[in-house]
């Protein structure tokens, strides 16, 4: 099943620094500098805190952390006791929003492994006591491998269970004509987002809905 909502007026610049001002991690925003194209916009980060507060998530998963936007306002929701393993390639990336994780009081809820998911993965399918154990999975890394991804962690995650893919509208481009004028690196990696979300549209085991929040999140909820 897939629900499409399409936002005929995209949020303003001053709307977003505006929603920026009152999130609780703002801190961590200006912390990234230069980097906060590749962090999580402040509307996204508010909208995954609170869906993970309605969906009374505890054991979660993260891949791709970046500077821990996402991860921060996934530690925030989450109870005392949850947990959220986190994987991401660079360490000093994860390194430079940690002080302000630790400052919130949510440092002792992530598992962080540096490093390729893959690897991490597959050691996690292997073992069955893992299947279905994670309430929520959240992606946004290499797009590339979005779809090795989704193989295995439709296993991971419980039935009524939910797997965040972000970026999932890439800039816009999977909307655009294929002669259109594209970046390198958007023009590189559509193909790879376009054959996500035709394999989302038609798995069985989940129902999507692609949401106009950020560059795109598309919500999976696993239904067997």
């Amino acid at each position: 099943m897939v629900g499409l909502l399409i936002d005929p007026d995209p949020v303003s610049v001053s709307e977003l620094d505006y929603v920026n001002k009152i999130l609780p991690i703002v801190d961590l925003i200006g912390m990234s500098g230069n980097r906060n194209l590749m962090t999580t916009s402040a509307d996204e980060g508010q909208f995954l805190n609170m869906l993970l507060k309605l969906i009374n998530a505890k054991n979660t998963m993260e891949i791709g952390v970046y500077t821990g936007y996402s991860l921060l306002a996934t530690a925030l929701a989450i109870p005392d006791d949850g947990k959220i393993l986190a994987m991401d390639v660079n360490r000093e990336n994860y390194e430079l929003g940690l002080p302000v994780i630790q400052k919130a009081g949510v440092a002792h809820k992530i598992d962080f492994k540096e490093g390729p998911a893959l690897p991490v993965l597959d050691q996690l399918v292997e073992d069955e006591k893992n299947h279905g154990s994670f309430d929520f999975i959240f992606v946004d890394a290499d797009k590339d491998n979005y779809i090795n991804y989704h193989k295995r962690l439709i296993e991971l995650v419980k039935v009524g269970g939910l797997i965040g893919y972000d970026n999932t509208l890439w800039n816009g481009s999977v909307v655009a004509p294929p002669d259109a004028p594209l970046r390198k690196y958007v023009r590189y990696y559509r193909d790879f987002v376009m054959e996500l979300n035709k394999a989302l549209a038609v798995d069985p085991r989940i129902e999507i809905c692609m949401l106009p929040v950020g560059d795109g999140i598309t919500l999976c909820r696993r239904v067997k």
